[in-house]
């Protein structure tokens, strides 16, 4: 994977492990030549993910919509700012310019990023992996929700594997890289749907 979009919060919570892990996971990608596309944020663990992969001298490609980037809330030291229309056009440019998919913890904003990740790769419109690190349980709930939808048949079983989920991040890059596509719904035939 030569660049990873990176899904996370640009709030910045009470709780410093959150920061620190944002900064780790820039600097671990940066470190292993993986460049970062991000929402283009300075704050939160947006900016802390793009710092840490700035520092080590990593590619920092911010995608931010033009009324965030006039509120001044761009990151001015990015590789690469990008400024679009709005945020259809940003999660299409995160799919465009990345190889895969690593969502951090977050909030409302990180969840729409991620499950329309999930939904485009189930429906076929891309076969990259979608990595979820768990990071101190933070995702329990979401995953024991996904297993439910699986469970109770929403979520087709040759779906049931789209969210690589992993509490550590190198084992969670590591199967990330050794993804193989699933068959996307828009090569089932009927009888399979």
């Amino acid at each position: 994977m030569k660049r990873i979009a990176v899904y996370c919060g640009s709030a910045t919570p009470a709780d410093e492990r959150y920061i620190t892990l944002a900064r780790t996971v820039g600097e671990t990608l940066a470190r292993r030549n993986i460049g970062v596309v991000y929402g283009g944020g300075m704050r939160g663990l947006m900016g802390a993910v793009a710092q840490g992969a700035l520092e080590a001298d990593g590619e920092v490609i911010g995608i931010i919509p033009e009324a965030l980037a006039v509120a001044e809330i761009a990151h001015p030291g990015c590789t690469d700012l990008r400024v679009v229309t709005g945020m259809h056009a940003r999660k299409q440019a995160f799919t465009d310019l990345s190889d895969g998919f690593l969502t951090l913890p977050g909030g409302v904003g990180t969840m729409d990023e991620l499950w329309e990740a999930v939904s485009w790769a189930q429906l076929g419109y891309h076969a990259k992996p979608v990595g979820l690190l768990n990071a101190y349980g933070f995702y329990d709930h979401l995953l024991a929700f996904n297993r439910h939808m699986v469970e109770t048949g929403f979520v087709r079983q040759a779906h049931a594997g789209i969210i690589i989920a992993e509490p550590d991040l190198d084992l969670l890059l590591a199967r990330m890289a050794a993804h193989e596509p699933h068959v996307p719904i828009f090569a089932m035939k009927a009888a399979d749907l």
